[in-house]
C-alpha cells in the first residue's frame, strides 16, 4: 500500500515513516520548506511541494495512494504571518481532501492539537472530544487551528468514504521537536507568569509516533484526544526539564502579552504569544476514548519524557 505523509520533514513524521516502512508499506513523503533527511529511504519517494500549489495533484497522479497521514500543520512557532497560515493549513488541506475524493484514497488521518479547545479559567478538570472549541475565540493565533478541524469535521461526515480520523494530541516533546512549548523546556532560563502553576500534559514523540500508526492501522474514523494519564503542573514540568525559571508579571494581562510580542523584535527569546492562556489557565484532555479504542500504551511517564531536556542540558555544561 502506498501512503502520504505530509510533513515529512518534521521528528513527528519520520517517526511514523520508519514505522510504516518497517511494517512493508510504500511512503510517499511531502515535505514544504525543511530539507528530509531519513536514515534510511528504501520504500521512500520524496517530494518538496506546497499544497497549495496546482503542481501537488502530480503527487496524487504518480502514485495510487490509498491512504493520506496529514502531519504537516504550519504552526505559530514556524511562521508568524497569520494569513500564511491560514492560507497552508486550512486551505492547503481542504486542497489535499479534494484530491483524496478524486483519486480514492480512503483513509485520512488528520493531525490536530490539543491546543484547540482555548485555555480558561472555566475548562472542566478533564476535556473530552465533544467540549466545545474555543480557541479562535481566546486567541486570534489559533484561528487557522480551529478552521482546519472545521474543515476536517465537514469532510468527515460529508464524505464517510474517506474515513477522516482526527487526533488532537497533548504537547509532544522529545528529541528535534519544534513547537512552541518544546523549545521552551530546551532553554536553560524559561520564563512562567507570577501566581500561576496550570496542569500540563505531555507525550513523548516516539509515543505519538505509536498512536499515529495505531489509529492508521485501527482505521476507526472519529475525534480522539491523545494524552497520557499523568499530569504536572507549569512549573514542576520546567523543574523536571531542568530549566532555572524567570518570573514574569501576570498584571496587567496586557502588559504579559507586549512581553511576548516585544521580545522577538529585540532579539530575545521569551515565549509565543498564544501560549500565554496556557500557561495560565489548565488544559487538561481526556485520553481514555483513543486509549481504549486502539489499544495505545505509551512507554514514557512525564519525568522520562522531559528528563530528555534536563540530561541535554547538563550533557552541554559538563562539555
Amino acid at each position: 500500500m502506498e501512503i502520504m505523509v505530509t510533513g515529512a520533514a518534521g521528528t513527528l513524521a519520520k517517526h511514523v515513516i520508519d514505522q510504516l516502512r518497517d511494517a512493508g508499506h510504500s511512503v510517499v513523503a511531502c515535505y514544504f520548506r525543511d530539507a528530509l533527511e531519513l536514515d534510511n529511504r528504501e520504500r521512500v519517494t520524496s517530494y518538496r511541494v506546497d499544497i497549495t500549489k496546482r503542481g501537488f495533484e502530480d503527487v496524487f497522479r504518480n502514485h495510487k495512494i490509498k491512504a493520506v497521514l496529514h502531519l504537516g500543520r504550519i504552526t505559530t512557532t514556524q511562521d508568524r504571518l497569520a494569513n500564511r497560515r491560514y492560507n497552508a493549513n486550512v486551505m492547503g488541506t481542504r486542497k489535499l481532501l479534494d484530491l483524496s475524493r478524486k483519486y480514492g484514497v480512503e483513509q485520512v488521518l488528520i493531525l490536530s492539537t490539543y491546543f484547540v479547545y482555548g485555555a480558561s479559567a472555566y475548562n472542566p478538570a478533564l476535556l473530552d472530544e465533544e467540549a466545545p472549541l474555543k480557541a479562535s475565540v481566546l486567541d486570534r493565533n489559533l484561528v487557522d487551528m480551529v478552521e482546519l478541524e472545521n474543515l476536517a469535521h465537514i469532510y468527515m461526515f460529508q464524505y464517510p468514504e474517506l474515513h477522516v480520523t482526527i487526533l488532537r494530541p497533548a504537547n509532544i516533546v522529545g528529541p528535534h521537536t519544534q513547537n512552541g512549548l518544546s523549545l521552551q523546556l530546551s532553554r536553560s532560563t524559561t520564563p512562567y507568569l507570577v501566581g500561576f502553576n496550570p496542569m500540563m500534559q505531555f507525550v513523548q514523540v516516539e509515543d505519538m509516533a505509536d498512536a499515529v500508526v495505531l489509529a492508521f492501522k485501527g482505521n476507526k474514523p472519529g475525534i480522539y484526544n491523545v494524552a497520557p494519564e499523568d499530569w504536572a503542573g507549569y512549573q514542576d514540568a520546567l523543574k523536571m526539564a531542568g530549566c532555572a525559571t524567570l518570573p514574569v508579571p501576570s498584571i496587567p494581562p496586557g502588559l504579559t502579552n507586549l512581553i511576548a510580542d516585544l521580545s522577538p523584535k529585540v532579539g530575545l527569546r521569551a515565549f509565543p504569544r498564544y501560549l500565554v492562556p496556557y500557561m495560565k489557565y489548565p488544559v487538561v484532555i481526556d485520553g481514555t476514548k483513543f486509549t481504549k479504542t486502539f489499544g495505545w500504551e505509551p512507554k514514557y511517564n512525564i519525568r522520562e519524557s522531559l528528563a530528555y531536556y534536563r540530561d541535554k542540558k547538563q550533557f552541554k555544561k559538563a562539555s
